[in-house]
């Protein structure tokens, strides 16, 4: 394709799909439009730029683009299945049903699928209101849990407000602040909701006591701890479930993204097997027409044989392991800039001193062949998230792709002060 047929497409996408985003990626530089995609790497369409994803769209991409055995998992159910019908029975729902609960811990048996990670969301707080008959949902400042109308009461107010008023019986509290949690989910809090690593916060760890903390109090004061794994569940932290790491077993778990193997659309929401009378009581309560697709199954059953293999974790924690070493050795080398590394298994993140060398890291990554996203909820943070399926070679290449990038802020810093960087490099 050449540059004239790319003028087009972002015409057209300006004038009939969001004049916003074009205006965006234009002030950036970034004019970026996928064509082809494979593994770790993405091209524009022009066949000029080709970027190793280090985002994989917050984790749908952690087999990679276009993952063959995924495709033919795809391909296989066409010939047989569609969407199904919500309404009757389903093998395909039955089988994929039947693999979480064996792959999950205690009895989080039950699983009602969807198509977003923020219609799971909502579907998790509407069971935790149902079930428990209280209405006070308590969650994290600075986390993320979906743009639809629970999801989005539970994040942060700069994605309510432009909307109007929140949802009542809503409210925050600061991460790992365990006193802040005590006083503010009590008897009267139906659920209390996190996400395992808050990635919109920018990679924030918890540490194994305040989340057993949480679990106990969460325990005591009978409200149900739901845990987001829509970024970190199948394998992103090098445990099949980051909340493995904890020695937990929550209430709920909402997985999506990366199930979709990056092919096919589908979620879930998996919970104990107490709070399923709920829906044998109201058993079509909740339908979602295209939750579950017979065809989302059966990729989503593929992506859980993938993810749940041994050897594959002990890939992932084998290119972690090398990628924490390449990161030391750049914070060493970069100790003016770099305030530190967050990370556990390949859910990675930069920290930097300042807000806008984050900003800035984004279009220096881009410029140096790499797609990294800055933390919305932390500016000074840098989202590392490339596929598991990374080779050792490809760690190479992120590691120096990344001093690449960190170089270029010592070139930016150096020429324009902090407000004249943002203005002058971003606002070409």
């Amino acid at each position: 394709m050449d540059t004239s047929d790319k003028k087009q497409i972002i015409s057209d996408f300006k004038h009939h799909v969001s004049s916003g985003k074009v205006a965006t990626f234009k002030k950036y530089g970034m004019d970026f439009i996928i064509g082809k995609r494979e593994g770790a790497y993405i091209t524009d369409v022009t066949g000029r730029k080709t970027l190793i994803n280090c985002h994989s769209n917050g984790g749908v991409f952690n087999l990679g683009h276009r993952n063959p055995q995924v495709i033919e998992a795809m391909v296989n159910a066409t010939q047989n299945f569609d969407i199904g019908n919500h309404h009757f029975i389903s093998t395909q729902r039955a089988r994929l049903g039947k693999r979480l609960a064996e792959l999950m811990p205690g009895d989080l048996n039950y699983t009602v699928f969807g198509v977003s990670g923020g219609e799971a969301v909502d579907l998790a707080i509407k069971l935790a209101r149902g079930y428990t008959g209280r209405a006070e949902i308590v969650s994290l400042q600075g986390g993320y849990h979906g743009h639809t109308g629970l999801a989005l009461a539970a994040g942060d107010e700069q994605y309510r407000e432009p909307f109007g008023d929140n949802v009542p019986q809503f409210k925050q509290v600061p991460f790992g602040d365990i006193e802040a949690a005590r006083k503010s989910i009590t008897r009267s809090t139906a659920a209390f909701i996190m996400e395992t690593v808050p990635a919109t916060l920018g990679i924030t760890v918890p540490d194994k006591a305040y989340m057993k903390a949480l679990r106990e109090h969460c325990t005591q004061t009978g409200t149900l701890f739901i845990i987001d794994e829509v970024q970190t569940g199948l394998g992103r932290t090098g445990k099949l479930w980051a909340f493995e790491h904890y020695d937990i077993i929550p209430d709920m778990v909402i997985l999506g993204k990366g199930l979709s193997g990056g092919i096919y659309p589908i979620t879930a929401t998996v919970f104990r097997e107490p709070f399923e009378a709920f829906f044998k009581e109201h058993p079509f309560i909740h339908v979602s027409t295209f939750g579950g697709s017979e065809i989302g199954a059966e990729v989503a059953l593929k992506v859980l044989e993938i993810s749940a293999d041994p050897h594959f974790l002990e890939h992932v924690n084998k290119m972690a392991g090398r990628l924490a070493e390449g990161y030391e050795m750049l914070r060493n080398k970069h100790k003016k800039y770099i305030a530190g590394f967050r990370q556990l298994g390949l859910m990675t993140g930069i920290e930097f001193y300042k807000e806008d060398h984050g900003l800035l890291f984004t279009k220096a990554a881009y410029e140096s062949g790499m797609f990294s996203l800055y933390a919305n909820n932390d500016r000074r943070v840098c989202q590392l998230l490339p596929p598991l399926i990374i080779t050792r070679e490809q760690v190479e290449e992120i590691i120096e792709k990344t001093d690449k990038a960190i170089g270029k802020l010592r070139l930016y810093s150096a020429t324009y002060s902090a407000r004249e960087s943002l203005k002058n490099i971003f606002g070409k």
